[in-house]
C-alpha cells in the first residue's frame, strides 16, 4: 500500500509542477527570477542603455518608484536593450546606479511587447501579463506612478 501512496503522491506533485510557469531567467547578480516573483503583479518594464543618456538620467526616478511600489503588487524591472549577460550585465547596472532587478532574459516575447524603436522605452504589463502602456522617451516616478493609479482604476 505504501508504494501506491507514493506514487499517487509523485504524480500529484508532477501535476502540479506542470500547472507552474516557467521562471524568468536570472537577474543581473545572476540570482533566479522564480516565476512567482513577477507572476501576479504589475510590471514597470523598462529598457535602457549605458550609451543613452535619457535612461541614465531616469535610472534615479526608477529606483525610487520600485521603492515606493514595494509590497502594492507592483514590480519594476529593467532589461538591457544591448543584450549584455553575466559579468558585462552586473557592471552595467551597478555603473548606472540600478537598485531594483534586471532580467537577463528579455521577456518581449513571453509579455508579446511590440519592439522599442527608441530609448528609453518603459512598458506597464498588470497583473495578468496583459500590455497596457507602451511609454517613449525618460519617465519619472511621479507620472508613472500616476498612469499606475488610473490604470488600476485609482488603486495605490
Amino acid at each position: 500500500m505504501r508504494g501506491r501512496t507514493g506514487i499517487v503522491l509523485a504524480l500529484a506533485a508532477g501535476l502540479a509542477l506542470a500547472g507552474c510557469s516557467e521562471d524568468w531567467g536570472v537577474d543581473q547578480h545572476g540570482r533566479p527570477v522564480a516565476a512567482e516573483q513577477l507572476e501576479g503583479q504589475w510590471l514597470v518594464i523598462n529598457y535602457w542603455a549605458e550609451w543613452c543618456s535619457p535612461c541614465r538620467s531616469e535610472i534615479p526616478q526608477l529606483n525610487a518608484l520600485a521603492e515606493q511600489l514595494q509590497g502594492r503588487g507592483v514590480r519594476v524591472v529593467g532589461v538591457n536593450f544591448d543584450g549584455l549577460q553575466g559579468g558585462e550585465l552586473a557592471r552595467a547596472s551597478e555603473a548606472l546606479g540600478i537598485r531594483f532587478g534586471v532580467l537577463a532574459q528579455d521577456p518581449a516575447e513571453r509579455l508579446k511587447l511590440p519592439p522599442g524603436e527608441v530609448l528609453p522605452v518603459t512598458y506597464i504589463v498588470d497583473a495578468q501579463g496583459r500590455l497596457r502602456e507602451r511609454l517613449l522617451g525618460e519617465q519619472n516616478a511621479v507620472g508613472l506612478a500616476a498612469r499606475l493609479q488610473t490604470l488600476r482604476g485609482g488603486g495605490s
